[in-house]
Formats: C-alpha cells, structure tokens, sequence
C-alpha cells in the first residue's frame, strides 16, 4: 500500500495513512500479546475451571463497547477516542475524565508489556531489558505512525504462527483430555467475573483503532469495519488457546503458571516448542507496547489540544507526521513506571482505569442514539448495546482485586479534582 497523494495535513494535524487492513493489524498488535502471555494466569488464578466463562463475558463486554466505540468513531473521526465522544456528548468534565482514565491506565499497560518483554527475553535482566524495549518503540513511533503500522504487521504475523503451533501441539497431543474443560464446583460468580475483568485488559486493544481515527482514511466506512474484525479475530484466537492450554493443564495448572504456554506445551510433550513460544511471547509484547505507545500519546495530543495537558505537547511535528513531545513524554512516564514496576499489579491497574473509559464511551452511545436516531424499533435496539456495555463496564470494575480497585479510584478522583480546581481557577480568572 503506498504513500497517500493527497496533500499533507494542515499544520498541526495528522495525515490519514491508515485503511482498512492497517487499522485492523494495529488493533490485532495492541490485543494478542496482551491476553495470550500476560492476563492468562491470573484470571486463571481467578475462576480455575471456570476460564472460559469469563473469557466469554470479557468478549461480550468488549463486543459491546466495541460497536459502541465504532460508532462513535465513525461521527467523530478525530485523536483522542473517548476524550472526545465523552466531552462532545456528555460535557467536558466526563471527556476529561475519559482521557485521563485511558492515559493512565493505559500507560500501566505499556510498562506491564515492556516487562513482559523482558521476562521473556531476559528474566535476570527484566528491567534493563524493558527499558531498552520502552525507548527504542518511542523512536519508532516519533518515526511516524507508517512505518509503525508495517512493523506492527510483522509482529501479528509471527505471533499468529507461533499461537497455531501451540494450540495444535496441545490438542493433537496424547495429555491432552477434554474433560479438563468442564467447569468445577470452584468456579463461582466472582471468580469468574474477577477472570473476565482481569481478561478485559487484553481486549482493550481495539481502541487503538479510535484513538488513531485522525490517522485513518475515510474513517466513517474504515473505522466500524475495522473495530469488529479486530475483536471477532482475537477473540477466535484467544478461545482456541484458552482451550488448548487447560486441555493439558487444566484451570489449577494453568493459574499456577507463571509461563502458561511455555508450561503448556511442554506438558503436551512438545518441549522443543518451548523456545520459539519465549520468542512469539516477546514479539507479541512488543507488538502491544508499539500499539499502546501509540495510543497513548494520540489521547495525550488530544487532551493537550484542549489544553487540559500541557498544550506544549499539541505539537506534531511535520516532516513524519507524528507528534513527537507527546510521544516522548508518555514513554518518559512508562520509563519510570517500569523501573519499579510490577506486571500483575499493572494489570489490574490498568483494567480498573479502562472499563472505566469506556464506561463513559458506552454511556457517550447511549446519548448519540437518542439525540440522532428517530423513535423506531432500531433506535431502541441501539440503546440495548451501551446498555449492556456500561453495566458490564461497572460490574467488572468492582469484581477487581481490592487493590487494583483503590489504586485506580484514588488515581482517577486526583485527576478529576486538578480538573475541577482548573476550571474554578479560570472561572475567576475570567
């Protein structure tokens, strides 16, 4: 796919580079990694047996907020995601919160992927190791999202073969027994929800796509296709796994593993498959830290814009296209959270911090259907989505670890009260 022929953005602005295929590999890189390498033990930790049931209402959660976004996407194709949709629908306050929401959260994302790098690369050497992954990404992205994209494709492509050679050694494997499959007795509602909110953290990739939508080309039509295929793949990717993994070790072996693949496969008998899954387990972080720097930063220009951030960093440097001082400083801040890091903890910060995003981006939906549709039986089934997405944003937030639940409030009520002291000030001011 070449180079666009349309002139370039004013200053100031992206150029839109990015069709359909693009978007949708950006949207695959932020989510496979996440969920396959990382969130897997934990929520198995979580539900045992009853994995896939919460990998089921973490899909249907994100369905949900996915065509929510999309169709937000489509009538505000702008940076920013749902800084925007919540400012533009709901009023500033809410958009603010939104972006502030998804900056950190997601920026606990980007430092648990670069530690995942580093466990995988190099477990001695963890840190160092993500520190280099977290600055040589931030090079590649101020590069330009272009050549970020192509990268991102690489990496989908190689992490895809090695997740199809791990579930067919595991399932065409002699250990491998269906009956591990069925859901226990131990497997009760929170737990299971508590799996499904833990597991929300690896479908949440699919924003990349909105927070790209100043990036993409006729976002109207690209935007709503892009979103749902993403998903639809990943979540076909992430059932398959689930299954090839607790066919050979079951809801107990699997939560207890620090290495679920790794484990997985040596337990099916395959142990020469071992390194070649430490290998697709590095790409596939890298391929997610590249879509989350990348995210990030774009909501950091947004929210600058708007000069809720430092406006300083609204510049978008205009020989690549990419606005370099967002991306900077937002791999400054991974930089210091990944020096002290803790991957499990990340996690359930960051999920806290995102189900409340999109929240707002569900509850940004609701309002859109009913100030643009006419009163028809459509409208009312456009309201059943968001519905159903802020509910299950809300329900999932609270099953979180008690932790993960007061760090991400604290965070987010801090925000929102620097927020309302700004506005007071200006108000005066004025």
């Amino acid at each position: 796919m070449g180079e666009p022929t349309g002139p370039a953005g004013a200053a100031g602005e992206l150029r839109r580079r990015l069709g359909v295929f693009d978007a949708v590999v950006i949207g695959l890189g932020a989510m496979i990694g996440a969920g396959v390498f990382v969130a897997f033990g934990p929520a198995a930790e979580a539900a045992g047996s009853g994995l896939l049931l919460g990998l089921a209402v973490a899909g249907l959660v994100a369905y949900c907020n996915a065509t929510s976004s999309a169709r937000l996407a489509a009538r505000y194709p702008t940076s920013g995601g749902t800084y925007v949709y919540g400012r533009e629908r709901l009023g500033d306050f809410w958009g603010y919160l939104a972006g502030w929401a998804f900056v950190v959260g997601k920026t606990a994302s980007c430092a648990a992927m670069a530690l995942t790098v580093g466990a995988y690369v190099w477990p001695s050497q963890a840190h160092p190791v993500a520190v280099g992954a977290v600055v040589a990404l931030t090079a590649v992205n101020c590069a330009g999202v272009r050549k970020s994209a192509w990268f991102t494709r690489a990496v989908v492509a190689v992490v895809l073969a090695v997740l199809a050679a791990v579930v067919c050694a595991c399932l065409l494997s002699g250990p491998a027994e269906a009956a591990r499959l069925g859901i226990g007795a131990g497997a009760g509602p929170g737990g299971v929800l508590q799996a499904a909110g833990l597991l929300f953290f690896a479908f949440a990739g699919y924003a990349r796509i909105a927070t790209l939508g100043e990036e993409v080309r006729d976002p109207a039509r690209t935007i709503p296709r892009a979103v749902p295929l993403a998903l639809g793949i990943t979540l076909a990717v992430y059932a398959a796994v689930a299954v090839a993994a607790l066919s050979v070790l079951g809801g107990a072996g699997l939560g207890g593993s620090t290495a679920p693949l790794a484990d997985a496969v040596r337990a099916a008998g395959a142990g020469w498959l071992v390194p070649v899954v430490r290998t697709g387990a590095a790409a596939a972080a890298v391929g997610a830290l590249m879509a989350l720097l990348l995210g990030v930063s774009r909501t950091v220009l947004a929210m600058a814009r708007d000069r809720h951030l430092p406006h300083a960093l609204a510049a978008v440097e205009p020989r690549f296209s990419a606005p370099r001082r967002a991306e900077l400083a937002v791999g400054a801040v991974v930089l210091v959270i990944v020096l002290a890091g803790d991957v499990r903890g990340a996690i359930g910060f960051s999920s806290f911090g995102v189900l409340v995003y999109y929240a707002i981006a569900n509850a940004s939906a609701w309002n859109l259907a009913t100030h643009t549709a006419p009163t028809t039986p459509s409208r009312r089934l456009r309201h059943v989505v968001p519905a159903v997405g802020l509910a299950g944003c809300v329900v999932l937030a609270g099953a979180l670890p008690g932790p993960s639940q007061r760090a991400g409030a604290a965070v987010l009520a801090l925000g929102a009260l620097a927020h309302l002291v700004r506005r007071a000030a200006a108000a005066r001011a004025g």
